[in-house]
């Protein structure tokens, strides 16, 4: 952060803070990359990560217009969090904000407003001690955040707590907007273990309405009626403000367009495929799967025959990049021209035909632009609502 450099006086100084994960940071960093580039010399963007975070990210290419703070490493590392991950929600929850207050009193220019997470639950908190304005980012689907606004719906109707084993395919069909869903397709942590941070998602939910507005990174066409309640159900402004993805980026940025992977520029390679014919697989960072699990992947992958595109992270990054070796090292003896392990593979290529992935809004949001069709998993921290929407979508469940 340079704290040091003079700003004018007219500028308008965004803190954003992001929610602790991939899934949360990559959403919040694109949102601040098109917010800088609408007036780069009237807007500055703080973006807050911790100092492990800024490990990862820090070389990252962005706008000047958006610097990096940090505060210190007081929650468990990005590196074991699916161990314990109720554990991981409390730390983020109760001890992350006071080193957050301290570092606004540091920050040149005064803080004009504040873009924050909603699962960041006590920054709502900060902003109206300080009068400043706080815009609440919600990076998965309005249909979520109006299952848990409404949560109290499926106490009164009995659908809570419940025996999923027993009562699961119950139609949940009161909830103001919601198209009737069953009550296995509600959130994962409403039931079984996922239940365990079920009470925070939903002090999550219900601060929101002392934020000053509510930002979705969805699409209005998409969840037309579930936006258009919850307009008039919450007593300040909310936008859906489309996916926020990267897909901006691609023709800016050449260097990426010519990064090489075990000498092959994988990009390339990609446009090169017959259109429809690449299987892309992305585990994502937050995925826990057992060994066998991760076997039956590799085995289904190799005797598919398809071509395919492997996506992992940095070895230092993330956990599961040991698995994602091992099905690596299963799929040697194909040949290498079928198999790219792609760091990150980007939309905009004919030769994509269907995406694998963990059930993530985000993957739900770059499937729709470039894939045939997705095939999601869940983990007992998924959103299976998003796999409802109209999409091409099969889901299955890791338990």
């Amino acid at each position: 952060m340079d704290s040091a450099k003079t700003y004018p006086s007219t500028v308008c100084h965004v803190v954003a803070m992001p929610y602790p994960g991939r899934g949360h940071i990559n959403p919040m960093m694109n949102l601040c990359k098109l917010l800088a580039s609408k007036m780069p010399q009237h807007i500055l963007v703080t973006f807050v990560v911790t100092e492990e975070w800024l490990g990862f990210i820090g070389s990252d290419p962005k706008p000047n217009n958006i610097r990096f703070a940090t505060v210190p490493n007081v929650i468990p590392s990005e590196l074991g969090r699916a161990k314990d991950f109720p554990g991981f929600v409390e730390a983020v929850s109760t001890k992350m904000e006071a080193p957050f207050e301290e570092l606004l009193d540091r920050l040149e220019p005064p803080v004009t407003a504040i873009v924050a997470d909603t699962y960041v639950v006590w920054a709502i908190r900060v902003g109206n001690r300080r009068n400043i304005p706080v815009a609440s980012l919600w990076p998965m689907s309005a249909t979520l955040f109006s299952v848990l606004h409404h949560f109290e719906l499926l106490v009164q109707h009995g659908h809570f707590p419940i025996e999923v084993s027993e009562r699961g395919n119950e139609l949940v069909d009161y909830i103001p907007g919601v198209s009737a869903m069953r009550i296995v397709d509600l959130p994962t942590f409403m039931y079984g273990a996922g239940r365990e941070v079920l009470h925070r998602a939903l002090e999550c939910v219900s601060l929101v309405s002392k934020a000053q507005y509510l930002l979705f990174t969805s699409v209005q066409e998409l969840e037309a009626e579930v936006i258009d309640t919850l307009k008039v159900e919450l007593p300040f402004p909310v936008y859906p403000i489309g996916p926020a993805i990267p897909y901006f980026e691609l023709q800016k940025n050449s260097s990426i367009m010519d990064e090489h992977i075990r000498g092959v520029n994988y990009f390339r390679w990609l446009d090169c495929q017959p259109t429809s014919s690449v299987l892309y697989v992305s585990l994502g960072s937050f995925l826990s799967v057992s060994s066998a699990q991760m076997d039956e992947i590799a085995s289904g992958l190799r005797d598919s025959g398809v071509r395919r595109s492997l996506i992992r992270r940095n070895p230092h990054q993330t956990s599961p990049f040991r698995e994602i070796e091992r099905v690596r090292e299963r799929l040697a003896v194909e040949p290498v021209e079928k198999e790219i392990p792609a760091k990150w593979v980007p939309m905009g290529f004919t030769g994509m035909g269907l995406l694998v992935h963990r059930n993530g809004f985000s993957a739900e949001l770059e499937s729709g632009s470039d894939f045939d069709f997705s095939f999601a998993f869940d983990n007992n921290v998924s959103d299976p609502t998003n796999s409802n929407k109209p999409q091409n979508f099969l889901v299955i469940f890791f338990n």
